[in-house]
């Protein structure tokens, strides 16, 4: 019997930056399109535009529903929107046009999920200042995606090939941080990590968890929200039966669930987990002037659909000169099968 091949809505992203290039790129690849069948929500002006910059074999096929999908090879599947025009797109730059096209992607891709007409969602970038332009009010795709679906429990996790880094906080800035690291908020990320890594097959994962401070606070010589918030979190999860280590110095901790020591890593801000995860998972090569890998992905954990994301952002200096990498996105449509099929059978 062939394996299933779940329906997977691909948001367009910003149309005026990288996402449809990657997008067509990754769904050019054999290996990608006979593990799933995914159809594209955006705009059939855009992709076209972008099939005929990148020269590629496939064949435009838009639809209005992804009912009228025939995922026959070489064919990209288009939901077409009709919210922009190509020829008039202002291209990789910022622009309240596509700030309003990416938002609309996005809130046809949760009512897919919600309807049962996609099994997950995949995510190029979208572009914060475009958002703000369009009178959108939201820090990142995370915070949309929970809003729309009414989640109140959610966190990002970013997945590279040798790190799984979920976050206590994300887009907020640095100084409101140590007030958002509560007690309830840590214990709630403990769970997120558990319920992830189960649902990836393993039941009982060791879950390291980050300090917030220098040496993880160095007993309260360099601040207390170890011991008044930190630590009665990782008790808590302990009484319930999780495996969890810490509060551990984050300056080594990484290096140590690099190496196999854990398998997911609870940060407590933005910075804190995206760094160590970019720099293993990102290479920029001088001498070309470009991002020779690209490799990570953003998993929003505890939405009632999957949804997994390109790792970086709309990349303006790259758009629309057909040199885009679409590594992340090929990682993030290879992860969002593999996730599917590890869900138990309902």
């Amino acid at each position: 019997m062939a394996p299933h091949r779940p329906v997977l809505g691909i948001t367009m992203g910003d149309p005026a930056g990288v996402g449809p290039e990657i997008t067509a790129r990754a769904l050019a690849q054999p290996a990608v399109t006979s593990s799933c069948k995914p159809v594209v929500i955006g705009d059939r002006s855009v992709m076209a535009a972008t099939l005929e910059l990148l020269h590629s074999p496939l064949e435009l096929h838009a639809v209005g529903s992804p009912g009228e999908c025939g995922f026959a090879p070489g064919a990209i599947e288009c939901l077409d929107l009709g919210n922009v025009d190509a020829e008039r797109l202002p291209k990789a730059r910022v622009s309240a046009e596509a700030g309003r096209a990416a938002y609309a992607y996005i809130e046809t891709g949760v009512k897919l999920c919600q309807s049962g007409e996609v099994d997950g969602l995949v995510t190029a970038p979208i572009n914060k200042e475009a958002l703000a332009a369009a009178g959108i009010q939201h820090s990142g795709h995370t915070e949309i995606l929970a809003k729309l679906s009414g989640t109140a429990d959610f966190a990002m996790l970013l997945m590279g090939k040798e790190l799984r880094v979920i976050h206590v906080t994300t887009h907020v800035a640095l100084r409101r941080v140590p007030d958002l690291v509560t007690r309830e908020r840590v214990l709630k990320v403990i769970r997120l990590a558990q319920r992830t890594m189960s649902g990836l097959g393993r039941p009982r994962p060791r879950i390291a968890v980050c300090g917030l401070n220098p040496h993880a606070g160095e007993d309260g010589l360099f601040g207390d929200e170890e011991k008044t918030q930190i630590i009665p979190a990782v008790e808590a999860a302990r009484r319930e039966g999780l495996d969890v280590f810490g509060p551990l110095p984050a300056d080594t901790l990484f290096s140590r669930a690099r190496g196999g020591e854990f398998d997911i890593v609870v940060a407590m801000y933005h910075d804190q987990g995206h760094v160590p995860v970019k720099t293993l998972g990102f290479t920029y090569d001088e001498a070309a002037g470009a991002w020779t890998g690209l490799s990570g992905v953003n998993v929003t954990v505890g939405l009632p659909f999957l949804r997994v994301s390109v790792d970086h952002g709309t990349a303006f200096d790259r758009a629309w000169k057909g040199i885009a990498n679409p590594e992340s996105m090929v990682e993030a449509l290879d992860v969002a099968v593999r996730m599917l099929a590890a869900r138990p059978a309902s």
